[in-house]
């Protein structure tokens, strides 16, 4: 299945109509000083263009898996609110007795816990990402401040070369002027030489030998400085070209980073890693001790027990989530919550997806649109793409 491919098919899972909804940052590719008969920039760009389809792709693929877990999480809330109101008594009476023994375990466990039993239980809830996860948030955190320190470094050399340009461009005028008034006072010099030598009947050869070679230095300076900088303003081009191209992965990278910390943020309710370590040597800690412990009551087994066997016949995917939210199946203030986390959550995926699948179409759009418009290269094109696939097959 090619990169598009895999694009079209998140996008029609479920049925499900996504739109972009353009809120985005621009951090699409740009050919403007992109010189497409130039084989080394057109090659250049035409693999930004698929390496961008590449990374997009892979993004999809990541997400994809957690995208489907939140939305199982959200059809079990809906299978559990459109039950029978028998099924919901039956499901409230074992999710009261659970949460009552919650709270006489949770002020068992005051008196010399280590963390309260919310974030015992909020911890509980994402062990499954962890020691991982943490790592990822942390790893995440890192190459955000690498990445916003290389867009700044690329951003001020762009500038540099952009002024460099800008003192040759001048410089060649300068150079112009410079001649045109050599020629022009050379021209002059020779007229007042002749004038001169005609009135005063006198011999001027060797004022003419002089204005000669006084104008040939100068032009020659005129001539070298000219081309020394016409060699560096080529230079000066093809870093800019590479800069900008360079600037192009740098900004995907850094768009997917920062939704990619925005969503483990809200996934971990977290406001950074290292929270979310404190919280986690605590867990660990409080756990172990935990484990020395009778964990659970009899009681807490046969109500727990029998909540699953319920939910299971009901046809929830993940009868075993709501052992940990069983004050949602009492409270509906705690369901809405609980949807609501779910569905931002989704919401940042959904986001993700959206953004890597506009970010892969319009690299293919860049592509074809080339072959378009300079068929002459066209058959080169579709060979690299090729062999690019190949590649990664």
């Amino acid at each position: 299945m090619g990169l598009l491919g895999k694009i079209k098919r998140f996008f029609l899972k479920d049925n499900e109509e996504y739109e972009y909804d353009g809120e985005w940052s621009d951090a699409g590719l740009s050919r403007d000083n992109v010189d497409m008969h130039d084989s080394f920039q057109r090659e250049e760009y035409i693999k930004a263009c698929l390496a961008q389809m590449s990374e997009a792709s892979e993004e999809l693929e990541t997400l994809g898996g957690e995208y489907n877990l939140v939305t199982s999480y959200l059809t079990d809330i809906e299978e559990v609110e459109a039950l029978s109101p028998e099924l919901k008594e039956q499901l409230k009476g074992y999710a009261k007795k659970i949460v009552e023994l919650e709270g006489n375990r949770e002020r068992l466990e005051e008196r010399k816990g280590l963390m309260p039993e919310s974030e015992f239980i909020h911890m509980e809830r994402i062990e499954q990402y962890m020691p991982d996860g943490y790592k990822k948030l942390k790893e995440a955190e890192e190459y955000q401040v690498i990445v916003k320190k290389d867009l700044g470094r690329l951003d001020g050399e762009r500038h540099a070369y952009y002024f460099r340009r800008n003192e040759l461009v001048n410089s060649q005028k300068n150079m112009k002027g410079i001649t045109l008034i050599c020629v022009s006072s050379m021209l002059f010099l020779v007229l007042l030489l002749s004038f001169i030598g005609m009135i005063y009947k006198l011999d001027v050869t060797i004022g003419y030998a002089i204005a000669i070679v006084i104008a040939a230095a100068a032009l020659t300076f005129v001539y070298v400085k000219f081309h020394d900088s016409q060699r560096e303003l080529v230079k000066v081009e093809k870093s800019i070209n590479k800069l900008v191209l360079l600037q192009n992965t740098v900004k995907i990278r850094y768009v997917n980073n920062t939704n990619l910390l925005e969503y483990l943020y809200v996934k971990y309710e977290v406001d950074s890693s290292a929270q979310l370590k404190k919280l986690w040597d605590k867990y660990i800690e409080e756990s172990n001790r935990r484990e020395e412990e009778k964990k659970m009551q009899e009681d807490m087994d046969e109500n727990q027990t029998a909540l699953v066997s319920l939910l299971q016949r009901c046809r929830i995917q993940d009868p075993g989530r709501w052992l940990h939210q069983a004050q949602a199946l009492i409270d509906s203030k705690e369901m809405v919550e609980i949807r609501h986390n779910l569905i931002i959550r989704r919401q940042k995926l959904r986001k993700q997806m959206e953004y890597n699948a506009k970010a892969a179409q319009d690299a293919q759009g860049e592509v074809q649109d080339i072959i378009e418009k300079y068929p002459e290269y066209a058959e080169k094109i579709i060979d690299l793409v090729s062999d690019y696939e190949k590649a990664l097959a």
